[in-house]
This record gives structure tokens, sequence and C-alpha cells, in this order.
């Protein structure tokens, strides 16, 4: 009794009440009498003698006869009448022993013959359903099974044959590199015969975590596996995670996949069927700016269990139950907009209208059991061959990925709706509830094209090493965050919530200590290359300074003068060895007594101006008459400026009162918005932390679940200094949620960008929070944003449901209007919301009046229940940067205002004076980039709008012309030293 009274009063949905929910909305109740109901569903079946099938139920056994035409007894039959091709009218009539019951005149219309691909696969999840190790080896056992299965109906009729996807190439990858050649050899002649698939994505990803370079790279296996065991690539499957960023679309095309399956959990989180995802036709055809495409299926929100839709309709369970169901549920796409009424799934939110499934073709997933990381299973196949013993349609075919994509291209492309743009993920919240990690995951992808830029200049391939950190930094950005009870700490299964964040989290900070690592290897190599050429000496010591970034730029650089090679007693001044001017610097010592476990030196900052982009200039050290100046105090005011900006610090309100442009005349902060300029904002909600998915059935239609919202209070200036670099302010304030928040504000002489800095001391704690920062500018709506291989923008095309109330961007957001440009960039948090900050449950109303100038930075959040970290806590670093200039297009500014913060100056020590300055690569065209210099040639990336020509050259090769499509990229060939 216990146990049923539990079952029933639990508010997550369950495959009886979903089932039951598709067989009353595919009948009609015709008959009811005495409490006892006889309904009617015409379905899509056909027998091979050219019958079709009306199904009759009722609650009590009865004998359904359709006059002259066929009879049967029971509560739930078939009865069969010749195939119309009009509505014809026939009489039921229902008896029991005492004779007839009732009668009915129903109407047999005619039905789709349907072509239904089986298509069955497991959903890696690595991690969630146990720890990950335990996860990724029972999906190589997996494999193991598929074989086995494969050459068990190797006799069978093709159709019903089993076949395999692997929906995520990571298991397959480690499978070959861990059996016999047998078996190997098995595994690709049964992928060769299209029994198995291996597709793309090597695990299910949030692209948007992912830098465009980190996608590239993730496919790369494609092209090892068609030389090393004779089979391509042809799909890949995204699943789970609803919405994908534009730049996947080029990403697949590069490693030649076309085709891509999509299955978007329903998780009431995700409701794209209200903002256009209604509109959104199956299949479609998905269009980058570049032009290229992918072909689409998906399952969308309410529409079905997502990649288990299968299972949902007993295609894993029993012959008996998929005849009850799969032909409901064909019936139901044919004539209803979803074949599930609202509040099936959990989300009690409104039904949406929605047009019929047009085609007669359809792509159905299966998994083994009813469960994330499930086994294959010969039940799917065994249906299928039955099923079409039975019947000639629908036509049941066990096929790989594929196989559904070739028929419907080869029958129906043409009349595709064609989609463009970005396909915003709805769960991308949930990079938030790890944000020091994930800061440490977006430092390691900038850090990374450093890093092999300068171990290429130097001569050395470093490209194994580089794949093996992105490879990391990619399984980072896998999409399970979390066990499926992230809150409990066990040591298997769904429980096991410590032990997965332990290591999902010791992960990133190993990805980037690797890349670390990898820069800190690097610029030594380059530096040494350098000595190795020779040339101008005299100088105590020589620094090079390398520019990472495409532009020549005036920068800060901080380098480290040990010890060893100039006495910390010495008094030095830095020579630009280009123009024999003085640069002004300023030295931070290390003290042996206050750090002995450091090298001990001085760190050396100084602007150095105009440094070619991908190419340095060289520093000397020469011997000086008095040491570089201490720092003056500029007292508490909490103004600080240089010759670009004046920063006000209003020490009462806990922000930025004021960033005036002097070169524009122009203040950059509306002073009238709800949160002031840097603002530290912090929500709780009230819901209840440690239950399984309550997010996903928590709707907010105001903002009575906003529990509490708090700002930063009791603002004090800890330092304000000028330097001759330039001028820094430290303000420290007190918060909720944390136990201090301190704030660094810096603008350096030449440069024109300012710095910021937020770190946080957050506590932690299982209650519904989040965390905010608040840009508000004294501007209009942004003009574009980077996405990952892409921009974004408010006028561009994004696909039709789309999550909207957040961002999920790469580095910046630029605003123009007629007089003047304004950009952002954000260095770890990647969450924004734009003009309002909403509620973050289903359907997120906003909960501030909008402001179109305003960003806020979505810092961090505690919102999730289930697959993230359920807290987080610890010291937690967040950069930004803000530039202004006038008649510069907003995509470019954007650029410059990221490159401060992902491409700084890397400056390292010379035992040679090579020449002055000396740039490796550069490109003509404004809105082109160069990401990074690999062993495998210079990598392009455009931020225009339309197709660009542009002319690269390279030192030592001859200039190449590359075309560029639309925020396209491309790799020029041919860079080995």
């Amino acid at each position: 009794m216990t146990s049923r009274l539990l079952q029933r009063s639990l508010g997550s949905p369950d495959y009886d009440g979903i089932r039951q929910a598709l067989r009353d909305d595919t009948s009609t109740p015709v008959i009811s009498v005495r409490g006892l109901e006889v309904r009617v569903a015409v379905l899509p079946l056909f027998t091979h003698d050219g019958r079709q099938a009306v199904r009759v139920t009722s609650t009590e056994p009865l004998t359904h006869v359709l006059a002259g035409v066929d009879s049967a007894t029971g509560t739930d039959v078939t009865l069969l009448v010749p195939e119309v091709d009009g509505p014809r009218a026939l009489t039921l009539e229902c008896r029991d022993d005492a004779g007839v019951v009732g009668s009915a005149r129903i109407t047999v219309t005619p039905q789709r013959k349907w072509h239904v691909f089986v298509v069955h696969h497991s959903h890696l999840d690595i991690g969630y359903t146990d720890p990950q190790g335990t996860v990724l080896r029972h999906h190589l056992d997996y494999l193991d099974a598929a074989l086995r299965l494969a050459e068990e109906t190797a006799s069978w009729p093709d159709d019903a044959r089993f076949r395999w996807t692997v929906e995520s190439s990571m298991p397959a990858l480690r499978w070959l590199e861990a059996r016999p050649k047998e078996m190997v050899d098995s595994f690709a002649a049964l992928a060769r015969a299209g029994l198995i698939e291996v597709t793309a994505l090597p695990f299910q990803l949030h692209t948007e975590a992912c830098s465009t370079e980190e996608l590239h790279r993730q496919l790369r296996f494609t092209e090892q596996l068609e030389r090393r065991h004779g089979f391509t690539t042809r799909s890949a499957m995204h699943t789970d995670v609803p919405g994908a960023v534009v730049g996947l679309v080029d990403a697949l095309n590069a490693a030649g996949v076309r085709y891509l399956a999509a299955a978007h959990n329903w998780a009431g989180r995700s409701v794209p069927y209200l903002h256009g995802g209604d509109k959104l036709t199956r299949p479609f055809r998905w269009r980058a700016p570049s032009g290229n495409e992918l072909l689409v299926w998906f399952t969308d929100t309410p529409h079905g269990m997502a990649y288990m839709e299968g299972n949902t309709v007993g295609l894993t369970d029993s012959y008996e139950l998929a005849d009850d169901l799969l032909p409901r549920y064909l019936s139901a796409l044919a004539t209803r907009g979803y074949p599930y009424g609202p509040g099936t799934f959990g989300w009690q939110g409104p039904d949406a209208p929605k047009e019929p499934y047009e085609l007669d073709v359809l792509h159905l997933r299966v998994q083994g059991a009813h469960a994330d990381n499930a086994g294959p299973s010969i039940v799917p196949a065994t249906i299928a061959r039955r099923w079409n013993e039975q019947w000639a349609y629908p036509r049941l075919r066990s096929a790989v990925n594929s196989d559904f994509f070739e028929h419907v291209e080869e029958r129906y492309h043409d009349r595709l709706a064609v989609h463009e743009g970005d396909w915003t993920d709805w769960w991308a919240d949930g990079l938030g509830s790890g944000a020091r990690p994930l800061g440490y995951v977006r430092r390691a992808q900038s850090a990374l094209r450093t890093a092999e830029t300068l171990h290429t200049l130097a001569g050395v391939d470093a490209t194994e090493q580089v794949d093996a950190a992105y490879d990391k930094v990619a399984l980072f950005n896998e999409h399970t965050w979390g066990a499926a009870n992230p809150w409990e700490d066990a040591e298997e299964a769904g429980d096991s919530g410590g032990l997965q964040w332990t290591r999902k989290s010791s992960g990133a900070y190993a990805a980037q200590d690797d890349a670390a690592d990898l820069l800190h290897a690097g610029i030594r190599r380059f530096a040494a290359a350098l000595s190795q050429a020779g040339g101008e000496g005299g100088a105590l010591a020589s620094f090079a300074v390398f520019n990472p970034g495409t532009r020549a730029r005036t920068d800060v650089v901080r380098a480290f003068l040990p010890r060893d090679v100039v006495g910390v007693e010495v008094p030095i001044v830095l020579v630009d060895a280009r123009t024999g001017a003085t640069l002004p610097h300023h030295e931070e010592l290390v003290d042996p007594e206050e750090w002995p476990t450091r090298p001990i030196g001085r760190h050396v900052h100084a602007v150095v101006p105009d440094v070619p982009g991908f190419g340095y200039a060289r520093l000397d050290v020469a011997p000086a008459e008095t040491r570089a100046p201490e720092p003056v105090d500029l007292g508490t005011g909490g103004v600080i400026e240089n010759e670009f900006y004046r920063v006000a610090y209003d020490v009462g309100a806990g922000c930025i009162g004021s960033i005036f442009d002097k070169r524009a005349g122009r203040e950059l902060v509306n002073g009238d918005a709800a949160a002031g300029f840097g603002q530290y904002v912090y929500d709780r909600y009230a819901t209840a932390p440690h239950f399984n998915h309550l997010s996903g059935h928590v709707g907010a239609h105001d903002r009575t679940l906003l529990g509490d919202r708090a700002i930063g209070t009791h603002a004090t200036v800890r330092e304000a200094r000028r330097t001759p670099v330039g001028e820094r302010l430290v303000v420290e304030l007190r918060g909720k949620g944390v136990d201090w928040i301190r704030t660094t504000i810096e603008l350096h002489h030449g440069v024109p960008r300012v710095d910021l800095t937020y770190q946080l001391a957050k506590q932690g704690t299982p209650a519904k929070e989040a965390v905010f920062l608040a840009f508000p500018f004294a501007a209009g709506r942004p003009a574009a944003w980077e996405l990952t291989g892409g921009v974004g923008g408010p006028d561009l095309p994004r696909v039709p449901g789309s999550a909207e109330y957040m961002l999920p961007i790469r580095h910046w957001i630029a605003f123009e209007d007629a007089e003047l440009s304004i950009a952002w960039a954000t260095l770890e948090a990647p969450l924004v919301q734009l003009g309002t900050i909403h509620m973050p449950y289903a359907p997120f109303p906003p909960t501030l009046d909008q402001e179109d100038g305003t960003v806020y930075s979505w810092a961090l959040n505690n919102i999730w229940d289930t697959n993230f970290p359920a807290q987080q806590q610890g010291e937690t670093t967040f950069r930004y940067a803000v530039t202004s200039e006038a008649g510069v297009q907003g995509r470019r500014l954007g650029a410059a205002a990221a490159a401060g913060l992902t491409e700084p100056f890397a400056g390292v020590l010379i035992t040679e004076g090579p020449s002055s300055e000396e740039e490796y690569v550069s490109v003509d065209h404004p809105d082109v980039l160069v990401t990074s210099l690999g062993w495998d040639g210079v990598r392009l990336q455009s931020l225009a709008a339309e197709p660009v020509t542009v002319r690269v050259s390279r030192q030592g090769h001859e200039t190449a012309e590359v075309r560029l499509p639309a925020c396209g990229v491309a790799v020029v060939r041919g860079t080995r030293q």
C-alpha cells in the first residue's frame, strides 16, 4: 500500500500515465452505457493483403462487429477492413451474452503508409547513473554485446537485423584501442556494412562552452577512423542537451558530416514551443552563415521522451505493447500538433498549437532499457522482425542513424524548411553551477592557442600534447556535470554525487594546468629559438614581448626578471629596442622571506606600444641611476584615470558611478539604471533543494519565487595607487552568499580599455541562488555578440524555439550608435542576460523593467536539482573589459576588447638580442582573425557577415589569398618552419 501511495502521489512523469494519455488522445468514445465505455481508433496499420485496421477497446470483454466486414471478442481488438481511398461509414455493434449492448456509426479514413527507422543506441552520460569510469567501462561492454547481437541476427531479414548506432564516439575509440585485432576487424566490417555506425561527436557537449578550435579538434578522429579502419563517419547525434551553437554546422561539415539527429530532453526547464518552436518542422535544413548545412532531425520538448521515444511506445518491452502504442503514436503525429497533452511530462504550462507532422517517414530512437546509459537489447530487432511479418505498413527498419537521413535526403530534401543561426541551448544556465572550474577551462582555451603558436614558431610540433589538453577541456564541457542526485556522496549509482563532481572538476583544473605547462614551455622554446638566432648584445638582459592577437596593439606586459640574471638591488630601465625609447615600468619584488617557495627576482610591468600581431617586440634591460618609482597613494576618493577614461567609484552605492570616455566626451554608464555598474546582485529563490528534477516541475509566471534580492554593501577602498604603468583601485564589499567581494579596476597608460576583476569568497549553500554582476551602459540594445563559431545579434536569425531569456556567449558584446561603439568582454563567465534578470524557472518571466543597454553577467548559480553540482564555494575570479571608440564596427571593437583578456602579451627573458621586432603572420582584412598557428597551418576565423577574401602573409612563405565564407573558418596550410 505504501509503495502504491508513493508511486501515485509523486509528480514525475511515468510511462503508464504517458501511454494512457496516448491511448485516450488517439481514440474516440462511441458507446457509453451503464458505466461501460467503447472507444474506437482508426490506425495506420495495413496488412499484406490490402486491409487496414480499426482498433476497438472496451472496459469489459465484448464481441465487436463491424457489420459485414469483421468481428472479434475482447477488451482490445483489431478489426480489419478493405483499404479505403476515401471516408467510409460503417456500423459497429458491441454485444455481450445478453445481446447488443450498443451500436455506433464510425468512419474509416485513409491512412498514411509509414516507414519507421528504429535507431537503437545508448545515451552516453559520462557519470549521472554511476561514477564516470564505471559508465565508460559499461559502454565498452555494450560494444562487445553489439557484435554478438549482430552475429546472432545475421540470417534475419535485412530490415530486422540488429543494428547499433554509437551515439557518442568516445567509447568506440577506446574500444578499438582495447580489443583484440579479430574483434576490431569484425567491428570495422560491420561498420562498413552499415550494421554499426560510429557518429561524429565524441560525447554530448554543451557546445556553447567550447571554443571554436576545440569544437573542430573534437572531430579529428573521423579521418583516423577512415584511414585505419576503412569506414566513414556520416552523421552525428546530439542528445539530451536542448540546443547547440551555430558553429557546430561548420565543424561537422569540415569533418564530412552532413546529418544531425538531435534529441532534446523534455525536462520542463525547456519551453521551445513558447518561443517559436511550434513552427520548427521536422526534418529541417540548418544553415550557418557560411552556407554550410546540416540535415537535422530532432525531438522537441513536449513531443516525446526525446531519446526514449521508442521506449515510450513499447519498442523495448514487447511486440504486444508496441502493437498497441506505435500505431497510435503515428496516428497522433499525423493528426495533431503534439501526441500528448500538456502536463504529461511534468511541465504544467499551456499547450501549444502546432501543425501535424507532414511526412510518412519517422526517425525513432530506442534504448535497451528505460534509462540513460542503457545497453543494447535484441528486443527492438525481434519486434521489427515479427512486425514486418504481420504488417505491411508501417514498415519497421532496424536502422543506423544515417539510414534515415539518406532516405529523407533522396525523397524530400528540396521541400524541407531551412533555418539559420544559433540554436541557443536551454540548459546553458547549468554552466553557472560550476563557475570556478568553468573559469579555469575558459582560461585554458585561450592559453592553448597561444601555447601552440609559440611551439610552432619555435619549430616544435606540439600537436599531440595540445590535442590531449583540448580533450580534457572538452571532457569538462561534456554535458554530465553531476550525478542524478548530486548532493549525495555514495560510491556508486546515481547517488555518487561527491565522487562524480570531484572527478569532473579535477579534470578542469588538470586541463588548465596542462595548458599553463604548454604555455610555459612554449614561450621558453620560443625564447630559445630567438636566442639561437643571435644578434645585438650589450644589455643586462632582454625580453621578447609576444602578442598572440591578430592586430598590432599597445598593452601591458608582465615579465619576470630573475635575481640570478640581474640582482634585485640593481636599478634598471626598459628600453624599446625598436626606437631606443625608455618605457616606464613598475616592479614588484619577490621577497625571499615572504615567498621562499617561489623564484626570487622581480616582476616587471610595462606598457609596450604597437607590438605587431603574431609577432614580438624586444625590450632591453639597461642599468639606471635610480630604481623605478614606488606607487603613489591616490587616497580614498575612488577616482582613477588615464588619457582615455576617468573612472569614479561610488563607495556609498557599492558600484562604479561613472566611466567617462575622454576622447568621445561621453559617459558610458547609465546612471538611471536599476542596478549600478559592476554591482553585485544576489538572488535567492523560494524553492527547496535536494529534490531530483524539481526545477523541471516548477513554474514561475511572476516573481513569487524570488525569495530575496540583495546587493553588495559596506564598500571600502582598500587600495588606490598610481604607478608608472597606470592606476589601480581596489574596493572590498560585503554581500549575501559570500564572505567578501573584491573589485579591482585598472587603467593602463596608453591602453584604451578599462579592466575589471571581481573576486568572490563564495559560501557554500544548497539554497537555490544566483549571482549577477550588472553592467548598465548608456547605450541602446547590443548590436552583436560572439558565439562559438559565429556571431549573434538581435536582428540575426536563430533557429525557432531557441532559448531567449539568456545568452551563452564566447567573450564579447558590442553596442553601436552613430557617434560611438562600446564593447564589453568577459573571460571566465559566459552567461549573460540582456536588459533584465529573469526568473530561472519556466517560462522565465523578467523581474525588472527592460533596459536595452544593460548586460547582466550571470556569474554563477545553483538552480538545478540534478545533473549539475548542488552547491559551489571557494574563491572565484571573474574578469571583464570595457572599451569604446568612435567609427569602429562593433564586431571589430568586441574582438579588440576581448584580446586583452584572452590574448595577453607574453613576456619572456632572452639571452641574446635578436631583431628588435618581428611579425610572423598577418592578414589584411579587419574582420578576419588569426586564431592560432599550428603545425598544420595558419588558422583563420571571420567575423564578417558576408564572404571575404583575405591575403595571409607569413614569414618565409609566399603570400596566400584565401576566401572565407561569412563567419567561416579556414586553415592556410604549410607553416612548418
